[in-house]
């Protein structure tokens, strides 16, 4: 009789109970509601609190210096925006990064969070040697400004190839654009052996990490403070950044969008990667040859995929 009385209540109210921060991914709060997504996005949004014009160049420049210098932490970007003639303090400069996810790459605390409540699984790929294609994929969130705000990047790539095999765009951190793009993943190349990820809140959540269990994939995660563990997702944000988003200055998401649409087809069929032997990831994907990887036991040691891609 409650759960009648729940549908009987108007589409607006109902809208209006899901909740961003709640434990259950946003998406499913919608189908639970049987409301529309797009439009609860659209109302969350709403009601952020917009970030200044101060803020928005901060985090342009933190976004551009994190991709010249990775393994700078929240101590240096501070003398850094300091330097660059911004009086900022360093808790300031923490709490960009946090909206950014930055983490530097030197040892020390992550700012990629998990739920207190959600299961972390252990880092599996050190000292292993990737030599075929969906012997492993990982993922990774990176964040993309826009004149009028800023809009998160998930992608998942293959390992032994470097192949982008899926990626979304989304103005929320909820798991809910990570795990589409996953079944997109899914769908298109079958599975992986073992998936990557690093210990953020998205990738460890039941929606997740649900759909890898189901699917009978390894799961490995990320060491604390061990961004170099995902070292290729990182080395693709970089080179999408600056071969696409310095470069064109997207003015609207839907801009960002078809720009990122032709540049993951152009990185995938075009673009012939140095680590490839200057092949493209989608020839070395589809004939399991020139690719491949020796990931070293040691942290701080180059990996045989350490030269630029």
């Amino acid at each position: 009789m409650a759960e009648k009385k729940v549908w009987t209540q108007p589409v607006e109210e109902r809208q209006a109970w899901a909740a961003a921060d709640d434990e259950l991914p946003l998406f499913r709060q919608c189908q639970l509601l049987k409301v529309t997504r797009s439009v609860v996005y659209e109302q969350k949004r709403r009601l952020l609190k917009a970030v200044d014009e101060d803020d928005c160049q901060l985090l342009r420049l933190l976004d551009e210096e994190y991709t010249r210098h990775p393994f700078y932490g929240s101590r240096r970007m501070t003398k850094y925006l300091c330097g660059c003639g911004y009086a900022v303090n360093r808790k300031r400069v923490q709490r960009l990064m946090r909206t950014l996810g930055l983490a530097g790459m030197a040892p020390g605390p992550n700012t990629s969070k998990p739920h207190p409540q959600h299961k972390l699984y252990p880092y599996l790929l050190r000292g292993a040697d990737i030599i075929r294609p969906n012997q492993v994929w990982s993922t990774d969130i990176t964040y993309i400004r826009l004149p009028r705000g800023f809009v998160y990047l998930v992608a998942i790539i293959d390992w032994y190839s470097r192949k982008v095999l899926a990626w979304r765009l989304s103005n929320t951190m909820d798991a809910g654009f990570c795990v589409d793009c996953l079944e997109e993943a899914i769908k298109a190349y079958g599975t992986s052996e073992i998936f990557n990820s690093d210990q953020g809140s998205q990738f460890t959540s039941d929606a997740f990490t649900g759909v890898l269990i189901e699917h009978g994939i390894a799961i490995s995660m990320d060491g604390r403070g061990r961004a170099l563990d995902n070292i290729f997702v990182e080395r693709l944000w970089r080179t999408v950044k600056y071969e696409e988003v310095y470069l064109k200055q997207h003015g609207s998401l839907q801009d960002l969008l078809l720009g990122l649409t032709r540049y993951f087809m152009f990185y995938n069929e075009e673009r012939m990667h140095q680590s490839l032997g200057y092949k493209t990831p989608e020839v070395v994907y589809r004939t399991a040859a020139g690719g491949g990887a020796k990931i070293v036991d040691k942290f701080n040691e180059a990996t045989e995929a350490s030269v630029p891609v």
